[in-house]
């Protein structure tokens, strides 16, 4: 046995082949199931008992000689072809396109992080939803005039299941469902029957957040939105409170911060007022406070709501809402970084 192992372990040592087919012919010889090799193993249970063990190592080192030759003579071939393409092995690899992320989701996840530092947690919802959480829920009663200024996707009716026109639905179904304090953040897409423009279209973005606990003031709500416009547009920006109307709060207010572009001093985006008007809010009415179920006595809270496209714009500048959607590489690779 020892010396069959010994002849066919100098054959291996002095092989030499010429092709591909040679290498595989040498492999079948004596790698294969009816291989060479394969008999000796086949044979090894006749070997006496004091010889099994150096017999044994010696026919698993002959395997692996064998296996090891051919991947090297394989590795040769595959190198001299390589070699006569006249290729330069030296050269750097071409180099993939990393890929990036959206303008949108750029802003989205910054207006995130800077919420999320105060301690807001994110949370989503549906965008089909039924009437009483997109309107009902937010003191939005039958018939009401401010049920028109958000013209709606009816997916049935009777009852009513809807596309929501804003994400203050997943803000209801968060005060049903969630224990008290309530800190939350709700961005998503919306959606509302609305003549696409360069400054409107019937899909774009929210981001909202609600905040109710004991003791909750407007002084909350305006050191918030100081914190947040600061964060987000400089450590300059100015901030000043509208009176306005929401159904869902009260008071409420639009919330302008000082133009980054002219600082204060007038131009084309700011339209010479040196103010940039970027979202709504107000505290919580007690009446949605008390349809959610929660003691409006004891309770407390604020809400806030932007569009995250109109944020965008002001912030890269951009005049044409229609951008975001038309996925041109040549716009998007201007505003988006690596992922």
């Amino acid at each position: 046995m020892q010396e069959k192992i010994n002849g066919i372990r100098e054959d291996i040592e002095n092989l030499v082949v010429k092709s591909l087919d040679e290498i595989e012919e040498f492999r079948i010889k004596y790698l294969s199931k009816k291989g060479l090799i394969a008999s000796l193993f086949a044979d090894f249970r006749n070997v006496p008992n004091e010889e099994k063990k150096a017999v044994g190592q010696a026919l698993n080192d002959l395997k692996t000689s064998a296996i090891d030759k051919v991947n090297e003579l394989k590795e040769s071939f595959s190198h001299a072809d390589i070699t006569k393409s006249g290729m330069d092995l030296s050269l750097p690899g071409e180099s993939m396109k990393i890929g990036t992320r959206h303008p949108l989701s750029l802003v989205k996840n910054e207006i995130i992080e800077i919420f999320t530092r105060l301690g807001f947690t994110v949370s989503e919802g549906p965008e089909i939803d039924d009437d009483w959480h997109n309107f009902s829920a937010l003191n939005f009663p039958e018939e009401h005039p401010a049920r028109d200024m958000q013209d709606t996707f009816f997916i049935e009716k009777d009852p009513d299941v809807i596309l929501h026109t804003h994400t203050s639905n997943i803000q209801i179904h968060d005060m049903e469902e969630m224990e008290l304090p309530i800190r939350c953040l709700t961005p998503g897409r919306v959606f509302r029957n609305e003549a696409i423009s360069a400054r409107a279209h019937c899909i774009f973005h929210q981001i909202e957040a609600l905040y109710v606990d004991e003791n909750v003031s407007f002084a909350d709500l305006k050191q918030t939105l100081t914190y947040f416009a600061k964060e987000l547009f400089g450590k300059d920006t100015q901030i000043r409170l509208r009176p306005s109307y929401f159904p869902f709060t009260e008071p409420s207010a639009e919330m302008d911060v000082s133009c980054s572009l002219c600082k204060g001093k007038g131009c084309n985006v700011c339209k010479g007022t040196g103010w940039l008007e970027i979202l709504g809010c107000g505290m919580v009415d007690p009446n949605v406070m008390e349809l959610n179920k929660i003691d409006s006595k004891k309770y407390t809270g604020f809400a806030l709501g932007m569009g995250i496209e109109r944020i965008t714009m002001l912030k890269y500048g951009i005049k044409d809402l229609r951008l975001f959607f038309e996925n041109d590489i040549r716009f998007l690779e201007q505003f988006t970084t690596a992922m």
